[in-house]
Order: C-alpha cells, then sequence, then structure tokens
C-alpha cells in the first residue's frame, strides 16, 4: 500500500505548481465582442507570423568598410570588346602600370577574331601575344644567318639586325623615328603589311584576361606594333598614313574579378558612337556619349566620325563578398568616367595628330575596401519572436476584451437604472 501511494504523492506535488489552474466553464461567459476580438487577434497573430517567417527566411545584406592592407597581390581583369571598323591585324593590345612597364612576364590568355562588315565571324579565334614576337632571321644562300643592314642605326655592340625587331631596337637606341616598315628588308618576311592589306574594312573582337599588378595602371587598344623608347610607349603607325582608324567600339564585358550576386559593371553592354565633325555639343544618357540629331544630320550628309582617343577612367574598389553559407569570393567594384579626345583629323583622312587613336580603360585602386555579407537570422532568434507574437497578441487582446467587458457591464447596469442618456 505505501509503495502504491509514493506515485500519487509526487503527483500531487507536481499538481501544486501548475501555473495555470482550470476553472470550470460553467462559470465563463462568452460574448459577442469576446469573440469579435479573438478573430482580430488570431489574424493578426498570424499575420504576425507569416512576416517573421519571411524575415527569417530571407536574407540580410550588411556592407562594412575597412583599409585595404593587402600587399603583393594581383588582379583579374575580364574584357570583351567589339571593332566593327578595325581589323584584327592593325589592332594591339598592351596593359602598363604606373611604373611604365608594360605587363610582359604576366600570364595572359588574350584572344581575338576576324568579322566582316556585317559583324559575322570569318575565322578561328587566334591568342593575342602581347609581348612581341621574334620573327626568323635572314638567312643567305647557304642557308647561314647573315648579317643583315641596321640602316644606319648599328652600333658596337649591335653591328647586325637580322630580324624587324632588331632594326626596330636599334632605331630605338638612337632615338630615331622608325622607318617605313615597306622599307625594311627584315619586316618583309613577317607577313605584317600583307596582313593589314588583306583585312582592309573587316572588324575584329578581342577578348580575354589579363592578370596584373594590383597597383594603378592602364591597357588600350591602339592601332600598330608598339614598343618602349627609354620611360615613353610608342605605337608605329606608319603602315596607317593613308588608313581609317575608326575605334568606336561595344564594351560587352569588363570586369575586375568574379562576378558575385548583385554585382553591376557600369561598362556591360556600352557602346561608344564618336561626335562628328562641327557638331561640338552632344548629350550623356547612361554614361554613354550619344550624337545629337544634329550629329546623325552631319553623318548621314556623308561627314564620317572623327577619330581619336576613347578614354574611361576607373575607379577599382576591392570587395570582399561572403554568402549566407560563409563562402568568401574575392573580386571588385568599380565607378567609370568616360571622355573622349578628339585626334584633329577624320577617320577618313590622314592618321596623324598629337593623340594616338585608340581605347584606353586607366584604371586606379581605392584604399578602401568593402566586406559585403549575407546573413539570416538565428533559428532560436526566429522562436523568440514567435513567443514574443503569441504572448503580446494574447495579452493585448486580453487587456482589450477586459476592458470592452467592463465598459458594456457598466452601461448596462446604468440602462437597468434608467441613468443612460
Amino acid at each position: 500500500m505505501a509503495g502504491g501511494k509514493a506515485p500519487q504523492g509526487a503527483l500531487g506535488a507536481l499538481r501544486a505548481l501548475d501555473m495555470f489552474p482550470k476553472v470550470n466553464e460553467d462559470f465563463f461567459q462568452k460574448t459577442t465582442s469576446g469573440g469579435v476580438i479573438t478573430v482580430v487577434a488570431y489574424s493578426f497573430m498570424m499575420l504576425l507570423f507569416l512576416t517573421e517567417t519571411r524575415l527569417y527566411l530571407a536574407t540580410h545584406t550588411t556592407h562594412e568598410l575597412v583599409v585595404d592592407s593587402s600587399r603583393g597581390e594581383t588582379i583579374s581583369i575580364d574584357v570583351d570588346v567589339t571593332f566593327p571598323r578595325m581589323p584584327c591585324a592593325w589592332l594591339s593590345l598592351d596593359a602598363m602600370d604606373v611604373s611604365g612597364e608594360m605587363h610582359l612576364d604576366v600570364e595572359h590568355d588574350v584572344y581575338k577574331q576576324r568579322l566582316s562588315k556585317a559583324g559575322v565571324p570569318v575565322s578561328d579565334a587566334e591568342r593575342h601575344v602581347l609581348a612581341p614576337s621574334a620573327v626568323a632571321p635572314l638567312n643567305d644562300t647557304n642557308g647561314t644567318v647573315a648579317c643583315g643592314t641596321c640602316y644606319g642605326a648599328e652600333d658596337k655592340d649591335h653591328p647586325c639586325c637580322n630580324t624587324c625587331d632588331d632594326v626596330r631596337e636599334a632605331y630605338q637606341r638612337k632615338g630615331w623615328v622608325m622607318l617605313k616598315l615597306a622599307d625594311v628588308t627584315q619586316c618583309a618576311h613577317d607577313g605584317y603589311l600583307e596582313a593589314i592589306k588583306a583585312q582592309e574594312g573587316e572588324g575584329c573582337r578581342m577578348w580575354g584576361r589579363l592578370d596584373v599588378n594590383k597597383v594603378a595602371g592602364n591597357f588600350h587598344f591602339a592601332a600598330g606594333r608598339s614598343f618602349q623608347q627609354g620611360s615613353v610607349h610608342i605605337h608605329d603607325m606608319a603602315p596607317f598614313a593613308d588608313k581609317t582608324l575608326d575605334f568606336t567600339h561595344t564594351v560587352k564585358r569588363l570586369s575586375f574579378g568574379p562576378q558575385y550576386p548583385g554585382m553591376r559593371n557600369p561598362l556591360d553592354g556600352a557602346a561608344s558612337v564618336t561626335p562628328p565633325p562641327d557638331v561640338s555639343k552632344g548629350r550623356l544618357i547612361g554614361g554613354s556619349k550619344l550624337a545629337t540629331p544634329e550629329a546623325k544630320a552631319a553623318q548621314a550628309a556623308g561627314n564620317g566620325p572623327k577619330t581619336g582617343m576613347y578614354q574611361y577612367f576607373l575607379k577599382v574598389v576591392p570587395t570582399v563578398y561572403v554568402d549566407s553559407s560563409n563562402k568568401t569570393l574575392v573580386s571588385n567594384q568599380y565607378s567609370v568616367t568616360e571622355h573622349f579626345r578628339e585626334n584633329g583629323a577624320t577617320a577618313s583622312g590622314p592618321a596623324s595628330g598629337r593623340t594616338l587613336p585608340g581605347v584606353f580603360f586607366f584604371y586606379d585602386l581605392s584604399p578602401i575596401k568593402v566586406h559585403i555579407r549575407q546573413q539570416r537570422s538565428s533559428f532560436l532568434h526566429y522562436l523568440t519572436n514567435l513567443c514574443a507574437i503569441v504572448g503580446g497578441v494574447f495579452a493585448v487582446s486580453g487587456l482589450l476584451d477586459g476592458a470592452v467587458h467592463h465598459g458594456e457591464r457598466i452601461i448596462r447596469k446604468k440602462i437597468a437604472m434608467g441613468k443612460y442618456t
């Protein structure tokens, strides 16, 4: 018997701790106002529950600015530009930093593809080499390497010029202007002049990736082969003295790193239009210079667009993106300002003037790094808010129901006593 009473005593003690004593339903009075308040309270509770669930399932983005303390890093530049009226044989792509040195010792994957006047590819993609390629040396009739002339630029240390590059370097050492390629025997074997004539009237698409040092610099598309003379970067424009240099272009893609959700590159899909002659005013829409009605009328009248330098000044901001699963992605954002610098000669005239025709992208690195973090609310925080919603709605609705019920009782009592007016 004693063993059977122990559980009953434990249950009785547990029953004594009940904070929610149950009242017989016969003692409750249900009212119409209470039913209305109950329906409203449950509806409001359901609305808050759905809202809190949506906020819990959604991700929240936070931005934080810190000083960029990284050193010795490189950045990847993904570029894809189409030139509808510049042949591939005419184009060169160079990358330089603030020291004035070209990035010839860095790995690059850049390709070019010839396009017809209608923009249709007419050849397979070919790898574009930023560094000048070596040309086979001159050989005499016996098959041995001959000592080619430097056309007056030879010296004691370099008595022979057997390749086109040798002649160019000899003239650089002397500080002389390079001869016309047609007058240089060594340059007649590389097929450069033949390609310039054969591809006239075509277009070109150039795309790829440049891996450059994380310092300010520029990369540019220009005509002619490039070389360094001291600290000066020079393009050989002699083969294009009587050629049309129209650098109208479309930037299909330009980014400084991998794409992350929400990333926007301002130059993606941007198309440029050069202002026609005798029309100095234009309007800016979306950061691109568009021709005015006067400009279009001048073009329709047969006046070709002016040639010159397209300049894009980019401010690159290092960015670290962290998604909700704590996966980190290092990239860069950028802003852009555009400018067109006229050459002074129309595209239908000679490529003369002090401005080098081409498309130039000047970039500078911001010292501030942006941390973008995607995160969700914790499940415990979600449960806490749900409990707060349930308890708060019940408490407020109980107070409201009590106030309404008390007011009804006072009004009924006054009506019964004939004092209610």
